[in-house]
């Protein structure tokens, strides 16, 4: 943010200190990038920190200004010859990480790149529309003369496909387009290029500018423009209409509140803390935090998660488990039957995933001895319900015996009632 606003700040006709402070401000966040880099490269290794896009543009900020500062303050300090001072606008691009914590945003960022998909078939579209009208207006308006009084001059005409579709272009921004369409009509009288047989025609213009250029306004103010705010806003409610789809934004989520129990990032937590960690992610990768704590228990029964030795649960594992367990693939049936064929399709689909990893994250068979979180919190529900059986056994027990104790305190009262009527019975019996 801080990054941001320094690049913001600088204006024309500045005064020297003012430029110095900027560029010192520059080293020093050019030197913190820098550490960050080597921070990552240590922490990931070579492999690991390039398969991420965000770290390759990372990279590229970091070496642009590198280059920035060594062109311009040691190798070629206060000339103007080449300017590549607009490496330091890559960093503007960090803001885009630092908004995309937020859920909103990260929606928003997933919607637009999935929209590429369907872009290029737009695009197709309407490179289609600039072909069609670029080469009907070479025939109709390429042998007017150019003019530099007249909107077709020699920067705006129709002897050239090229030329056509700068036209063409420049009209679909809607910039002027009524000129070109009137300089091209019968009306403005426009003469014939010396190079043309038309040359002693009176006029090369033609009525039939003016369907040309409002059929090609319309289509492309009133269709094709509307096509990509058409597709954005397709995927837009595609995306967020079903909450049940996982997307890129699911991963980030999972990997953020992953570190909240793991802050030393070994890959591994407390097998106690899947639940909670279950609990603090939204659905549909988590249960969410109005899931009551016993049916999130019951729902890691059915996964099958290996649990560590130590007593700990693996980040592959763990994640793996998820999206296997929401996209329900293959968690029907026996379960170690289900496992070796998924096992089997994983080899086939990703034939270079390692073994150790694919074991970690689905148990090869003929480990049933072995324990799972599944296992354990199964064992926890077991012994949840007992002590709740146990516990309505002692409280009916207690009434049983409260009942006992009332009534032999009424037997004790009635006795007491009829001895004292007794002997009572003289006096009545004289009243």
């Amino acid at each position: 943010m801080i990054n941001t606003v320094v690049l913001a700040m600088k204006y024309n006709k500045q005064p020297d200190n003012y430029s110095k402070a900027l560029d010192y401000l520059n080293i020093v966040f050019t030197a913190i990038f820098a550490l960050e880099f080597l921070l990552k490269m240590a922490a990931f290794h070579f492999r690991n920190y390039f398969s991420d896009p965000s770290n390759c543009c990372d990279f590229i900020i970091v070496v642009g200004s590198l280059i920035d500062i060594l062109y311009t303050d040691i190798i070629a300090p206060g000339t103007n010859v080449i300017s590549i001072n607009f490496f330091r606008l890559f960093r503007v691009m960090r803001l885009v990480k630092v908004l995309s914590r937020g859920e909103g945003i990260r929606t928003l960022l997933w919607t637009f790149i999935k929209s590429f998909q369907a872009l290029p078939y737009v695009a197709l579209l309407i490179a289609m529309l600039f072909f069609i009208y670029a080469v009907i207006g070479m025939q109709m308006f390429g042998k007017i003369a150019l003019e530099e009084n007249t909107a077709i001059n020699i920067n705006n005409n129709f002897q050239t496909f090229f030329n056509s579709l700068l036209v063409l272009f420049r009209s679909a921004t809607g910039e002027g387009w009524q000129e070109i369409m009137y300089a091209c009509g019968p009306s403005a009288n426009p003469k014939c290029d010396t190079r043309s047989r038309s040359f002693n025609n009176e006029s090369c213009g033609s009525y039939f500018a003016i369907p040309y250029f409002l059929s090609f306004y319309i289509l492309c103010s009133f269709l094709i423009i509307n096509l990509f705010v058409a597709v954005i806003m397709d995927n837009f409610d595609y995306l967020t209409r079903d909450w049940s789809i996982l997307g890129p934004h699911h991963l980030d989520e999972f990997v953020r509140l992953w570190s909240e129990y793991d802050p030393e990032a070994k890959g591994r937590i407390k097998h106690l803390e899947v639940v909670n960690l279950l609990r603090s992610i939204t659905p549909p990768l988590g249960f969410g935090k109005f899931c009551p704590h016993r049916t999130a228990c019951k729902k890691l029964v059915s996964m099958n998660m290996p649990l560590n030795q130590d007593g700990t649960v693996m980040f592959n594992a763990t994640l793996f488990a998820l999206i296997r367990t929401s996209l329900k693939i293959k968690t029907d049936g026996n379960i170690d039957q289900a496992n070796e064929e998924l096992r089997a399709v994983i080899r086939k689909i990703w034939k270079r995933t390692p073994q150790k990893l694919l074991d970690q994250i689905i148990p090869p068979p003929g480990s049933e001895d072995d324990v799972t979180v599944g296992k354990f919190y199964a064992t926890f529900l077991i012994q949840d319900y007992f002590r709740r059986f146990k516990k309505r056994k002692e409280q009916a027990a207690k009434q049983i015996q409260l009942g006992f104790s009332g009534a032999s305190k009424n037997s004790v009262a009635l006795q007491a009632g009829l001895r004292q009527l007794h002997d009572l019975g003289p006096e009545i019996r004289r009243a």
